[in-house]
């Protein structure tokens, strides 16, 4: 994982795409290449070029080279934002230094790069595919030449699939949930907000601060009431979330003509033998922020549910007041 600085200053944790996937992609375009230059050099002599002046056959030869060799390269990452055939398949993408996509300057840059030192280095004398692995293994974000003069980084977009996290109420937070407004709240912002939650281990400090403050911020302009004072804003959005589930299962069992939730329970509590939490069972403890086990920051016996929450130690609530 490395950290790429996007325009607004936030670091984001991404995986660098690793030598091993690089060269199998760089060698999958590589014979596409060769077969495309074989097959039009092929073409092109069979046409009647193989009794013409030899140097009008070098000229021609010359100019198939740049035109697969560059033009392959450029135009399928242009067209593609950072991919191209060997990429797609090992799930690569180059980006621009702070995450964004590329455009033709950058995928010109490196084609130019790649073509004249790297692949497969026309002044080099068939060393370019070292020198850009060389390069790319002393690099700490696996950067070859083209990819250090363009600006670029190559990301790993395919990675293994993470268990789906699922939103839990903190127990705190149940007596505030029901009161909650939600019909601001849509999909896509649901979506943001159990992303962030789910990754939430995943994302160095700083960033994780500044996403949970800007989504913290969004969802408090789209809903009432805001948070008991002193709510971490990990358990603001879970809270709301599970709350916005809750809503959901109640009415489709409803609307299936069968029981709705019991009062006062949310889905991923345990159900206790007298009945819900809350109402005769032993209280759910309140946990940590997802994805941070035995975070210190969080530590302390956690308030009993039922009234107001009380956070020991005040951790800090994400965003500023409303306005």
């Amino acid at each position: 994982m490395s950290d790429v600085v996007t325009g607004e200053a936030v670091a984001l944790d991404l995986r660098i795409a690793q030598l091993p996937s690089r060269l199998t992609a760089a060698v999958l375009d590589l014979l596409l290449m060769v077969a495309a230059y074989g097959g039009l050099t092929a073409a092109v002599l069979y046409a009647g070029l193989s009794d013409a002046d030899p140097a009008l056959t070098a000229a021609v030869s010359l100019s198939l080279l740049v035109l697969i060799f560059l033009g392959y390269p450029v135009a399928m990452e242009t067209l593609t934002r950072g991919r191209t055939l060997g990429k797609m398949a090992l799930g690569l993408r180059v980006v621009r230094d702070d995450g964004g996509p590329i455009a033709f300057r950058q995928a010109l840059v490196r084609g130019l790069v790649g073509l004249v030192l790297e692949r497969p280095g026309l002044i080099l004398l068939g060393f370019g595919p070292a020198v850009g692995m060389t390069a790319a293994m002393f690099s700490a974000r696996g950067k070859r030449i083209g990819d250090m003069m363009a600006g670029t980084v190559v990301l790993q977009e395919r990675q293994p699939a993470r268990p789906q996290w699922t939103p839990v109420m903190p127990p705190p937070l149940a007596w505030w949930a029901p009161t909650l407004d939600l019909t601001r709240f849509d999909d896509a912002l649901a979506l943001s907000a159990r992303e962030f939650l789910g990754r939430a281990g995943e994302l160095s400090a700083p960033a994780r601060e500044a996403l949970a403050a800007e989504l913290v911020d969004e969802v408090r302009a789209r809903t009432r009431p805001d948070p008991p004072p002193g709510t971490p804003g990990w358990a603001y959005l879970s809270a709301v979330l599970a709350e916005r589930r809750r809503r959901e299962e109640d009415r489709a069992l409803r609307t299936a003509g069968r029981p709705g939730l019991p009062p006062g329970w949310y889905p991923g509590w345990p159900a206790p033998p007298a009945g819900p939490p809350g109402y005769g069972g032993p209280p759910v403890p309140h946990g940590n922020p997802p994805g941070l086990p035995g975070s210190p920051h969080y530590a302390g016996d956690p308030p009993r549910y039922g009234g107001p929450p009380d956070y020991a130690g005040g951790p800090p609530s994400y965003g500023g007041p409303r306005r």
